[in-house]
């Protein structure tokens, strides 16, 4: 498999090293627009892409891989305000795309568990919810995807939580996330129910970058002989 790197920093160096034990080839490492321009040959031969870019280039590479015909897998997050015109195009023009806040299977067994225990504490209205979400300082956005999926299931499950917001939140009816920035920390994600009598914590840490990448290789391998709109839990939970 023929596979095309877009964002070449930590994380497309942890996927290139699964890629290349693999026996995959590497045609392009894209990592700025100059790339674009030098490597669009070399892209255009891949099988697939992997995204690991940034929030303001990362709709642009969708883009492109689609009017190049090119499966995408998108692991960057910052642009879900855009996700249903997005959808509608991909499954309009049929092209093919898998993404995820996070490629961790661990991280999407969490989703899971965090989803089980929120229809359950819905009975228990007495138990603040509240969140905290801990990564290395180079991770840009905050709270993080990983944080705003899982309270997006807290919300869903909860009738008391309206809505999230970034910071602490004195209102039960808010789920607040509370985001740090320590490094090396790969990625740490708590949620936590407090009452009066007792406390309950969900936890999930990520020891290094590898569970991510060898996630995305995953849904590459998954995604080049498909087409349509899927997400990453599509390959964990709904196999073919």
């Amino acid at each position: 498999m023929k596979i095309a790197l877009l964002g070449y920093g930590k994380m497309g160096k942890e996927i290139e090293k699964i890629c290349l034990q693999k026996g995959y080839r590497i045609t392009a490492r894209i990592d700025n627009n100059e790339d674009w321009q030098q490597f669009h040959k070399e892209l255009s031969q891949a099988d697939v892409a992997i995204d690991f870019s940034m929030p303001s280039v990362v709709l642009d590479n969708i883009q492109k891989c689609f009017d190049m015909q090119i499966p995408i897998v998108v692991g960057t997050t910052g642009w879900y305000d855009k996700k249903e015109a997005l959808k509608a195009q991909c499954e309009q023009e049929n092209q093919s795309m898998i993404f995820g806040s996070n490629f961790s299977i661990g991280v999407n067994l969490f989703f899971r568990i965090n989803e089980l225990t929120a229809q359950l504490m819905n009975q228990y209205p007495e138990y603040n919810v509240s969140m905290e979400e801990i990564h290395h300082t180079q991770k840009l956005d905050a709270p993080s995807g990983t944080a705003i999926s899982l309270a997006d299931i807290v919300i869903n499950e909860l009738d008391h939580i309206k809505k999230w917001q970034k910071g602490l939140s004195n209102d039960k009816h808010i789920l607040g996330i509370e985001s740090k920035r320590i490094d090396p920390t790969p990625g740490t994600h708590i949620i936590t129910y407090q009452s009066d009598i007792d406390e309950i914590e969900l936890k999930h840490t990520a020891k290094s970058r590898i569970g991510f990448a060898k996630g995305a290789v995953l849904a590459a391998e998954w995604i080049v002989n498909r087409k349509g709109w899927f997400e990453f839990k599509d390959i964990l939970f709904n196999k073919d």
